[in-house]
């Protein structure tokens, strides 16, 4: 018993192999010009010939004489994406359009094959053959499982541990420059700037980890659910063999779903996915939003890090530089929050047995995984890998700060330590210049007392 894949590339969907009148969602659906991009997980896959279908399909070829050697044979459907055949977003919430094209393309790609005149449906057809024993409601939400663990795979996880590398590199680099600290955006103790970034570094890895704790839900496919989740009118044994051979194709661990009517009804999964991946975007605003604030200049700022010079910032102020880089970050952090909140309401409306909303929620969640590999790249590539330290700025406003009185605190108590840092700030004098004037210490003793290199951990 063998499994028929057919595989056709995201650029396979051209008029040619598609029966328009039937699925083009652009005419009943004019709606938009969302593309749904969920075809490039019917390429690597499918769509399902299994058990129930496979043999009665490769017997019609077989019988045509055309070069196809067994059950297990491949068919590469070659084309380019034609715009006359859109297939957008905001179409059935079950995807059934979608379905239909890609039964259309695989029972014309086989016509096609076998000599036959394209849209005929003779001897293959779209529903007899090609969508024998499925229903939309478990091939759209395999297909959209699928494009999510490729698109987690080949770009967002390379993505964030590109970046988490990057920010590594920099903590250490920067790991013996010693700045002020900062909360509620002001003055706070000494840490160092690598200390800084490891902070940085942590909130990636926790990002990647929050991604790939969530794939195992991802890897459980529907197929085999057919309508409802029963598994009606497909073999024993169907699902178990279309996971598996995916899994072959693709060498990921697919495997199938262990409950059908939980995976046609909610798309907890993918939500669960969007939501890390809204973390991930909560860490990168904060990341971003450090870097180009300390980053901020070049004299009226804080100015502590040194940014890349990529382009100019301004057509009206000359020399002007600007931290594009980070504001493209936040710009795609902002999107993927956004993203997250549809996929919330989407997978929130599962009905009875089956969600509508499967659409929305994979474009959704294939655009934030999208945006956030490729910035991830783009910062790390153009920001992250070319900050320097300006240490002449870091060490003259750790000089001046004021909060390095709080190493004084275990020797003249909080209120002595506080009345100097007010009495520094008012007069504007340096804190040694008010403790020694206060007879709270001398200037030995505090020169013994605050080294901000002895503040950087605990004693």
């Amino acid at each position: 018993m063998s499994v028929l894949i057919i595989q056709i590339p995201c650029a396979a969907w051209a008029c040619p192999l598609a029966f328009v009148k039937n699925t083009s969602s652009g005419t009943p659906f004019s709606i938009g010009k969302d593309f749904l991009n969920v075809s490039n997980s019917y390429s690597v896959e499918l769509d399902f010939q299994g058990e129930s279908r496979a043999p009665m399909l490769m017997r019609r070829i077989e019988r045509q004489k055309t070069d196809v050697s067994d059950t297990q044979k491949v068919i590469v459907a070659q084309g380019k994406l034609n715009d006359h055949f859109p297939l957008v977003v905001w179409q059935t919430g079950s995807g059934t359009q979608t379905n239909m094209n890609v039964n259309e393309v695989i029972s014309n790609r086989a016509i096609e094959i076998m000599g036959g005149k394209l849209g005929s449906k003779i001897p293959v057809h779209p529903n007899d053959h090609v969508n024998k024993s499925q229903s939309s409601n478990d091939t759209f939400p395999t297909a959209m499982h699928i494009a999510a663990a490729q698109e987690v795979n080949e770009v967002l996880l390379p993505g964030l541990k590109k970046l988490q590398n990057a920010l590594e590199a920099k903590s250490k680099e920067f790991s013996q420059i010693i700045k002020i600290g900062r909360t509620h955006t002001q003055d706070a103790v000494p840490l160092t700037l690598g200390q800084e970034f490891s902070g940085y570094v942590q909130q990636i890895k926790y990002g990647v980890a929050r991604i790939e704790s969530t794939m195992p839900r991802v890897y459980q496919l529907a197929a085999g659910g057919t309508a409802v989740g029963t598994g009606l009118n497909t073999r024993i044994g169907f699902a178990e063999k279309v996971a598996a051979k995916v899994a072959e194709l693709t060498g990921l661990p697919f495997v199938t779903a262990p409950n059908k009517f939980e995976a046609l009804a909610a798309h907890d999964a993918l939500v669960e996915l969007s939501g890390a991946m809204n973390t991930v975007a909560c860490s990168l605003m904060k990341i971003a939003n450090d870097i180009r604030f300390l980053g901020s200049g070049p004299r009226s700022g804080l100015g502590e890090l040194i940014l890349p010079e990529n382009e100019p910032g301004s057509s009206i102020m000359p020399g002007k530089v600007n931290p594009t880089q980070c504001e493209a970050v936040t710009m795609v952090a902002a999107q993927v929050m956004g993203n997250h909140v549809a996929v919330t309401v989407g997978g929130s409306n599962g009905h009875f047995e089956l969600n509508v909303f499967k659409p929305m929620m994979i474009k959704n969640v294939l655009n934030s995984a999208r945006l956030l590999g490729d910035v991830c790249v783009s910062f790390t590539d153009n920001c992250v890998v070319g900050i320097q330290a300006n240490t002449d700025r870091i060490n003259k406003l750790m000089s001046e700060s004021l909060m390095l009185v709080t190493a004084l605190n275990p020797h003249i108590g909080y209120d002595k330590a506080a009345k100097i840092a007010k009495t520094a700030h008012k007069e504007g004098t340096t804190l040694k210049e008010a403790a020694v004037k206060l007879g709270f210490l001398t200037s030995e003793q505090f020169d013994q007392w605050v080294k901000p290199k002895d503040m950087l951990g605990p004693q």
